[in-house]
């Protein structure tokens, strides 16, 4: 059986169709090309003519332009439509022209830097001209770098080795900062949140010292479909940019379908188990010999669907070593090995996080299996682009979880197929995330006492480090003075430092098969978890906590392990407030204790609950951004008289809030946090918040605060809609834990809000 048979098989499948909420066809499109622009140099015409390319897509063609003219622009175009010519182009062009010119390409990731240093590397041989092309990463040997820096046209890196091994040493690198035309940044939409807010302070860093080598460098983005792609690219540049965004390149036809697993519990609202639902629809596919993707929401879900796909591999003769898991914390050789086995077909199926939704070459899949709403629309459909990255039949089935962000998108599939995708959120004044790169900045450059820096007067915060010894005032400058290097405590992919390493202790001397961030490590690598890591599980025998280590060894049980955090808000201050409908909405800062205090283990297929323990670390503070929503204290009377509890309607109102507002600020589910008092201590009132999870916030906080009417307006509409009796996960969470009013109150308190 092949795909399009199994697809008519299912489409008469009356017990499969009757969870589908939505089955969209997309139509094949043909392509719509444009000429090849006159200006580019008759060799690149020709490279691209021996490579069946007479003429370009309508985007590439409009993108070459602009670049040859000296404009900086951003191309949001699907997966698999061509961006990489966007760049290459250009700066192959001004290269052959003016061979002293360099380039500077920017990827999210190690791995997809290597991956398209392969195929600009690829039309520089097709020329035979003399453009050197380096990959310049922490696996670069140290005897490369000499020559890299001294002759390489194309610097092929990620913003961590940007912001770590080049920036601090731009001395070293005198030959690309002075002759730099062009910065290349892929990917843009992944850099929002904290991530994005480091990265645009990089960016600020580089063209600071571009700026005082002489040069001014023209900055190309690409970007996945999103609402806002020229502000995005804007604020992470600091510079105009023009959009184009008409997608030129062809699709094939592809079939979208929206899966709600069905309720096995009607009186708790509970849905069968994404991870079995997952399981058995990638089964069929895979008995198809379909070269398949399965996107898991966290690394626990990939190693648990990883476990179960195996086995179900082997029953369709597929043997083990062709069904792989792919995640951060795997190391770089075992990432490359399942990158290439997808590439040469020797990997049939491979279950992901996030990490495969980039544009890293994986070749041709026929289909994408998400276990959960990736987060955001323009994360789905970068995750479905996976799927047909040619003119060829694919499919593409979402299997919705029970959180409310999952049941909203399947229960109105026309938000998902009609809206534009959300707006991306950074924010690189962020005080933790600024301070942090004007150490940096400091330390390649001194500071002049009237020198802005992102647009923005800084002295303040050049005179505070001054008065802790970390910068000397001398004249009218500002230089560094520590002994510290300071990049090497700033990690762009969190805003506090530090990482856990994970130590198998079976082999001698002990064998570090990965690392984790800090806050995750509490939940997934305390004494006794089951850390599960391809497929093999791990029994940590001791978090090392002052070490920053995890040591552990394989083990073989029946269970895995799932941790809970409790967190405390304790301090508050009011940045800006506004009047609402129901009360005052005001976003500030809040000060948050954290603390993991117990695990469950939860047995492996019937996902049972067979057992507790204590959780013995430390408590984590910070300090973040959020929203709140302070009610009118006669609510509680009011609410009573109508049969329903206050602390019951605030209790199921921040389960639904909390995961409905991220569909809105494209957020993850766990980028932001709720919870709600009946008489807040800060307020004095009954008071809903919703804050960002990163030290010091990254926006999102301010971006529910802008569009708290709109997020009601949907949460209203959800909470209304939802077939279950007086509450359950998908909307105000079960009943046995929000209380049997929950949902009737948060629905009363949401149509208060929005005036009906």
């Amino acid at each position: 059986m092949n795909l399009a048979q199994l697809l008519d098989q299912l489409r008469a499948d009356d017990r499969f169709l009757r969870n589908v909420t939505r089955w969209e066809v997309l139509p094949p499109e043909p392509a719509r090309l444009a000429e090849i622009p006159a200006e580019l140099d008759p060799r690149l015409a020709a490279v691209l003519a021996g490579r069946g390319i007479e003429r370009l897509y309508s985007h590439q063609a409009a993108a070459v332009r602009l670049a040859l003219q000296g404009r900086s622009l951003v191309v949001p175009t699907p997966t698999a439509s061509g961006k990489t010519l966007c760049y290459n182009l250009p700066v192959l062009d001004t290269i052959l022209r003016e061979p002293q010119a360099r380039a500077l390409y920017l990827f999210p990731t190690k791995a997809l830097s290597q991956d398209q240093m392969h195929e600009v590397h690829g039309l520089v041989t097709d020329l035979g001209a003399d453009i050197k092309t380096f990959t310049f990463d922490g696996d670069t040997p140290e005897t490369a770098r000499r020559a890299i820096r001294s002759s390489g046209h194309i610097v092929v890196t990620n913003p961590d080795m940007l912001h770590q091994g080049i920036l601090p040493h731009h001395t070293l690198w005198v030959k690309l900062f002075e002759n730099l035309r062009y910065v290349v940044v892929d990917e843009v939409h992944h850099y929002r949140g904290v991530f994005g807010s480091h990265v645009a302070n990089v960016l600020r860093r580089l063209q600071r010292i571009a700026r005082f080598h002489g040069a001014d460098p023209v900055f190309i983005c690409c970007s996945a479909t999103i609402a806002n792609p020229q502000e995005l690219a804007e604020r992470l540049v600091g510079r105009e940019v023009a959009v184009v965004d008409e997608n030129g390149a062809p699709r094939g036809e592809k079939h979208f379908i929206f899966y709600n697993p069905p309720v096995v519990n009607a009186e708790l609202g509970i849905r069968q188990s994404v991870v079995k639902t997952t399981r058995a629809l990638a089964e069929r596919f895979m008995a198809t010999g379909c070269q398949l993707i399965v996107f898991a929401r966290s690394r626990m879900r990939v190693e648990l669907l990883l476990t179960y796909l195996e086995k179900s591999g082997r029953r369709v003769g597929i043997k083990s070593g062709d069904v792989r898991g792919y995640r951060g914390g795997y190391l770089p050789n075992e990432r490359r090995a399942i990158e290439q086995g997808l590439r040469d077909g020797s990997v049939t199926t491979v279950v992901s996080t996030n990490a495969l939704e980039l544009g890293i070459d994986i070749g041709r899949l026929d289909v994408c299996i998400m276990a959960g709403y990736a987060g955001t629309i323009a994360s789905t459909w970068q995750q479905a682009g996976r799927a047909g990255r040619r003119q060829n039949l694919s499919c593409v089935v979402l299997v919705a979880s029970s959180s409310p962000a999952d049941q909203y998108i399947v229960g109105n599939p026309d938000y998902f197929f009609g809206r534009s995708p959300e707006h991306a959120t950074l924010d690189p004044d962020n005080l933790v995330i600024l301070m942090s790169h004007l150490k940096c900045a400091a330390f390649e450059l001194p500071f002049t006492v009237d020198e802005r820096y992102g647009g923005q007067q800084v002295q303040e915060i050049l005179g505070y480090l001054a008065d802790q010894g970390v910068l000397h005032r001398g004249g009218d400058r500002f230089h560094w003075m520590a002994d510290t290097y300071p990049a090497e405590d700033v990690s762009l992919r969190s805003a506090a430092p530090d990482n856990v390493v994970i130590i198998d202790r079976s082999v001698p001397g002990g064998r570090v098969i990965g690392e984790m961030d800090l806050f995750s490590a509490q939940e997934m690598l305390h004494d006794d978890a089951i850390y599960i890591h391809g497929a093999q599980q791990h029994h940590v025998d001791k978090l090392d906590w002052e070490r920053r280590e995890a040591h552990v060894e394989p083990v073989v049980v029946d269970y895995y392990t799932d941790a809970q955090r409790k967190s405390e808000l304790k301090t508050l201050t009011a940045e800006e407030d506004r009047p609402f409908a129901c009360g005052r909405l005001a976003v500030g800062e809040v000060g948050l204790i954290s603390k993991v205090t117990v695990y469950k283990k939860i047995k492996l297929g019937t996902h049972e609950n067979v057992g507790a323990g204590r959780v013995h670390l430390p408590e984590m503070e910070m300090h973040t951004t959020s929203f709140w929503w302070e009610l009118p204290d006669d609510l509680a009377a009011e609410l009573a008289g109508l049969g329903r509890d206050l602390g019951d309607a605030l209790k199921g109102l921040a389960h639904l809030l909390g995961r409905v507002a991220p569909v809105f600020v494209m957020a993850d589910p766990s980028d932001l946090h709720a919870t709600a008092m009946v008489r807040s201590p800060f307020t004095g009132l009954p008071t809903l918040y919703l804050y960002d999870s990163f030290p010091g916030g990254v926006g999102f906080a301010r971006r529910i605060f802008d569009q708290f009417e709109e997020i009601c307006a949907a949460a209203l509409s959800h909470g209304r809609g939802c077939p279950c009796g007086s509450g359950c996960p998908s909307c105000v969470g079960a009943a046995v834990e929000s209380g049997t009013t929950a949902r009737d109150g948060a629905v009363w308190l949401l149509a208060r809000a929005v005036g009906v």
